[in-house]
């Protein structure tokens, strides 16, 4: 099925190219990192995770977000997510795979990978969550693909497939639950050493990757013949309207308990979120102006979300889910992690700024994930529009 890739029209040709331009600039980019070490970062004693954690933090969910269609398809026979289904396989596939390429990024020397497996510690979260991302890569990658091809020979998919699509969906809860324990489990952050904080991942996942479906599947419906259907369209807005509700109910509840105990330990890191912190004349406020868009941006789309009369047209769709999706990318992918460094423990005020290389790397490893994307929908599509020609 791989060569259905390798034919498709100009705009196919030109966004394939314009991605592997910004792959490459990345790929120079990473060299100088690799050379020089990751004193090239942004990164410091005071915050030592930085863009890539952040990123690969986010992009957990998104992967995690396409079981919001696997479970009511496999588990309840609900139709209508039938045609887009396989969709969200395989954005976990590229989401999982970005994964993996920023932890890659964030140890400097990817050899240093190896000894996860040399060196086995199952006493160290970091060791479980590199057994749940590579067995979920693998699930998504095997159950999609095989069904594909039985999709494409017209015949039903083999028996044990569906056994790997039963075991995928608690393990899609399970990345997420085990990458927010990476958090929790560091007792001097006062801003991740939360219970709420696993159900708050989960919550955001759940929003923010059928966001980004919805988003390519109207991409999809704009630029080829394939259209994923109005109600499954519907569908999707609804578990995304409620899953983004729980995530802010969460984000309050943060704010209520850190405010009300009035434990300088819980405020701090909020204070400067979301309004900064002066001190000795020098004010730290990097994080201030993106976290108050974020919380805008994504409370405007959602309480929109709720009124039918936004949801009446796929343009209105499409740029209420880019707000929330937006939305959740600052929280998570900026605020949640960069602000937990923020005091250090020992109160100090060090603000982080990501180095043009960093970016450069960041920016590389989304477009490698919008190949690995465009390439498998491209063969996902032709598949299905093959069979119903």
């Amino acid at each position: 099925m791989i060569e259905k890739a390798l034919s498709g029209n100009r705009l196919y040709w030109t966004w394939l190219a314009i991605l592997l331009a910004i792959m490459g600039v990345g790929g120079l980019c990473y060299v100088q990192q690799f050379n020089y070490g990751l004193g090239i970062t942004g990164m410091s004693r005071d915050v030592s995770w930085g863009l890539y954690i952040s990123q690969f933090t986010f992009l957990v969910g998104v992967a995690a977000g396409g079981v919001m269609l696997v479970l009511p398809y496999y588990l309840h026979n609900y139709k209508v997510f039938g045609r887009i289904t396989i969709l969200g396989e395989f954005m976990a596939v590229a989401a999982v795979s970005m994964c993996l390429m920023f932890i890659l990024a964030d140890l400097g020397q990817p050899m240093r990978a190896l000894n996860v497996l040399l060196h086995p510690t199952p006493n160290s979260i970091l060791f479980w969550d590199m057994i749940v991302l590579n067995v979920y890569l693998f699930l998504n990658i095997v159950g999609g693909w095989v069904i594909l091809n039985a999709e494409k020979k017209e015949v039903p998919p083999p028996k044990w497939v569906k056994a790997l699509i039963y075991i995928s969906i608690p393990w899609a809860i399970s990345i997420h639950t085990v990458t927010a324990f990476l958090y929790c489990g560091l007792p001097g952050r006062h801003y991740w050493l939360t219970a709420i904080l696993a159900p708050r991942f989960l919550a955001s996942a759940f929003a923010a990757g059928p966001a980004l479906l919805v988003i390519c599947a109207l991409i999809l419906r704009r630029y080829t013949a394939f259209d994923a259907g109005k109600e499954a369209i519907n569908k999707l807005v609804t578990i995304i309207t409620y899953a983004a509700i729980l995530n802010f109910f969460f984000v309050g509840l943060e704010l209520f308990v850190g405010y009300y105990s009035n434990i300088p330990g819980h405020m701090h890191t909020l204070d400067y979120l979301f309004f900064g912190h002066e001190d000795g004349g020098v004010l730290y406020d990097n994080l201030v102006g993106p976290m108050r868009f974020s919380m805008f941006i994504g409370m405007a789309a959602t309480i929109a979300l709720l009124f039918p009369k936004m949801r009446d047209s796929y343009c209105k769709i499409g740029w209420l889910c880019g707000a929330i999706f937006l939305s959740l990318w600052i929280d998570k992918g900026l605020g949640l992690v960069l602000g937990g460094f923020v005091p250090s423990p020992l109160d100090y005020y060090v603000e982080y700024y990501p180095t043009a290389i960093e970016l450069g790397i960041t920016a590389a490893v989304w477009a490698t994930g919008a190949f690995i994307l465009t390439v498998l929908y491209k063969v996902a599509i032709s598949v299905k529009l093959t069979k119903e020609a």
